[in-house]
């Protein structure tokens, strides 16, 4: 009998969920049918920022040289910048080239090694060969100033707030905010009180390369264990000698973290401001591409990936050194250890042996009678090594020029073969023969079948209601009603804006970016996860990826695909493969092997494995790395409006080409809200994933 009932009940319920699916689906197609008679975001509804921004503008401009807030505040800071830009700029320029490669050497000798040395030395004569070696000390002048800038500022707010809670809670939403705009939106508003030049480049810098140094150095003060500055304490130590004694010293890795991260950042915008007249390599690539010189573009963007390399290795073995020991770098210097017994290999290192027992001696010879010199053999033979090298190059420039400037005669004229290279593929692989297969059939049918009719859905079918009701569900799905609430105000913003039809442009490219990478990201995170060679692998192609500044990834889609949409979207999927690759294999790597073994046990295949135990138990930390993808794609999507795409990102790149601040920055708000809504939802859905497995997110 109570089966009975029991079978009666689930049938009833059953019925009712039924009954409400169904009741939800009318609700839908009624709310869509009724939605499309409503037509486009009402015009009358904008709020004209536009004109007070403009107007604003004019005023400044009108201002600029009596308001006491340019007097005393905005013109010194600019003349302090521009004078210190100047100052290392000349400096650099005045140096003979052999001097700056020496230099490099000897301080990536130090850091990591002869190998390192070599490397790094070898890519800063790559950037001279490529016949761009001004272009590289104006952009590496930037670097080093907007750096200097950065890491004076953010270390000490780093400090603050790792020895203060409350400082720590008012920076943590800033942060957040900093590091969730794309790095477009950070040009626009310099440009109203620095005017169009390098200084509103340099500011730019330092505001989106802040927020890695001041994270990573409180968090690298607060990892300091209690017990240590417990007994710092018991030995009478004050709070300053626990802060520079035990605290900093002890937070030195994670701090060259955080400064590592913010060469790479500062590189990266570094770059991009050469819209906005920054100089240096960025522009040459900036100029090329608006004149489809493919070549002198690629050969700009190679010079821009070895400097991105020389300062990420070079950076990233301060990390990893120990500042407290000598470094004998014994071993293989410049050979991989696994050569060890090889003829030819054993012969190298013996030579190189050779050398460093002629200079150690030699070092010993001069600095062994005083006791100052003999602390720093290192430093102190490096800046003799350096003086002297200085000093033959200047004597002998004077009758050869080639010893103090880069000689022209050396160049690798890369731009010929290049732009011959680029009118063969766009010929010869347009369309391979007879078939379908080729760049021009690609590019129609990404743009026919997904971008043409998922921008025809979100601005047309769907009509504005509908996509912010959608979207206001999913994130009350995912995390509740103030997400939700959040979303709705964020998606009517875009229409108050006037800018609701290029956002959902813009959407409709993250869609098909983030879906193309999703689609080859996760396999091949699969794949590294369940193989290690292919671990190694695709290890290194990361970390390429992920060093190359966003604005190189341009010029190669754009050799293949020419300019428009498709070019940036697969620009955009280059740049944003690491991060899923990344978090899928880490996320299946990170499965409990007793949870394998067990599956094992109950006679599961490695295929069952894969799909009903590690991806389910993968699942949040592949998420957050769909999260960062679509971040990643969103910020290159708008990037992508220099070589045509279309969207908020060509109305950003349209607004500063034309000087129209007020389109500018009526477009970075609407990017700016639609990557925090985006960022929020995808995080929030990753949280509830490993709230609801029970899984710590990586």
């Amino acid at each position: 009998m109570s089966a009975s009932i029991a079978i009666s009940r689930i049938s009833t319920h059953k019925r009712w969920v039924g009954l409400g699916v169904a009741t939800a689906v009318l609700t839908l197609a009624f709310l869509i049918f009724a939605a499309a008679q409503v037509g486009a975001f009402p015009e009358s509804w904008n709020i004209g920022l536009r004109g007070p921004l403009d107007e604003f503008k004019r005023w400044i401009v009108a201002n600029r040289r009596s308001h006491p807030m340019f007097l005393y505040f905005f013109e010194p800071l600019s003349a302090s910048i521009d004078w210190g830009l100047r100052r290392v700029e000349d400096f650099l320029l005045w140096l003979p080239w052999p001097v700056i490669v020496a230099t490099i050497f000897l301080i990536a000798h130090k850091a990591g090694g002869l190998r390192l040395a070599l490397v790094v030395s070898g890519c800063t004569l790559l950037m001279g060969l490529l016949g761009f070696w001004d272009r590289s000390m104006q952009t590496l002048s930037l670097m080093v100033v907007s750096v200097i800038i950065s890491l004076q500022i953010g270390i000490p707010l780093g400090i603050w707030s790792a020895q203060n809670d409350r400082v720590e809670r008012l920076l943590r939403p800033l942060l957040d905010a900093m590091q969730t705009m794309p790095a477009f939106v950070y040009l626009i508003p310099v440009l109203l009180f620095f005017g169009i030049a390098r200084v509103p480049s340099v500011v730019a810098t330092v505001i989106y390369a802040l927020p890695p140094v001041i994270r990573l150095t409180n968090l690298g003060i607060r990892q300091v264990s209690g017990e240590t500055v417990e007994a710092a304490r018991a030995f009478g130590a004050t709070d300053r000698q626990i802060l520079f004694k035990v605290r900093l010293p002890l937070a030195t890795p994670a701090i060259m973290t955080g400064v590592n991260q913010t060469i790479m950042m500062a590189l990266s915008i570094v770059v991009i401001a050469a819209l906005i007249g920054g100089g240096g390599l960025g522009e040459t690539v900036l100029r090329s591409l608006r004149t489809l010189n493919v070549g002198t573009a690629f050969a700009a963007g190679l010079a821009i990936v070895f400097m991105a390399f020389l300062l990420d290795r070079l950076s990233q073995s301060f990390v990893r050194t120990e500042w407290n020991s000598r470094g004998d770098f014994r071993g293989f210097r410049l050979l991989p250890e696994a050569w060890r017994g090889k003829r030819a290999a054993e012969g190298v290192e013996t030579a190189v042996s050779y050398a460093y027992t002629a200079a150690d001696r030699t070092t010993q010879t001069i600095t062994g009678r005083s006791d100052f010199l003999s602390r720093r053999p290192f430093f102190f033979m490096s800046v003799l090594v350096l003086i002297a090298l200085l000093l033959v190059t200047m004597a002998a420039s004077t009758a050869v020029p080639a010893f103090r400037e880069f000689p022209p005669s050396w160049r690798l004229n890369l731009a010929a073969p290049i732009d011959a290279l680029v009118k063969w593929a766009q010929v010869n692989l347009y369309r391979i023969g007879d078939s379908n297969i080729g760049t021009g059939p690609f590019s129609d049918f990404i743009t026919i079948h997904l971008l043409t009719p998922l921008r025809q859905l979100l601005v047309e079918r769907l009509t504005w209601p509908v996509v912010m009701g959608l979207l206001t569900a999913v994130a009350y799905a995912v995390s509740g009603k103030r997400l939700a609430l959040y979303t709705l105000a964020g998606m009517f913003m875009l229409g108050l804006l006037g800018m609701w039809e290029l956002a959902m442009d813009t959407l409709s490219q993250v869609i098909v970016a983030v879906i193309i990478s999703v689609l080859i990201g996760i396999p091949l995170g699969i794949w590294a996860a369940r193989n290690d060679h292919a671990d190694r692998g695709l290890r290194v192609m990361n970390d390429f990826l992920q060093t190359i500044p966003v604005f190189v990834y341009l010029v190669p889609v754009v050799m293949l695909f020419n300019v428009g949409r498709v070019a940036g979207i697969l620009a955009s999927v280059l740049y944003a493969l690491p991060p899923v690759i990344r978090l899928t294999s880490l996320g299946i790597r990170r499965v409990e092997a007793e949870v394998v073994e067990a599956a094992h046990a109950f006679g599961s295949t490695d295929w069952q494995i894969l799909a009903k135990v590690q991806i389910p138990l993968a699942l949040p930390a592949i998420m957050l790395g769909v999260n960062q993808t679509i971040m990643m794609v969103l910020a290159m999507v708008i990037c992508a409006g220099l070589v045509g795409g279309a969207g908020l990102g060509l109305e950003v790149v349209t607004g500063l080409a034309q000087n129209e601040l007020g389109r500018s920055i009526e477009a970075g708000l609407a990017i700016v809200i639609l990557a925090v809504i985006i960022d929020r939802i995808s995080q929030a859905w990753a949280a509830r994933l490993a709230e609801e497995r029970n899984i710590r997110n990586p």
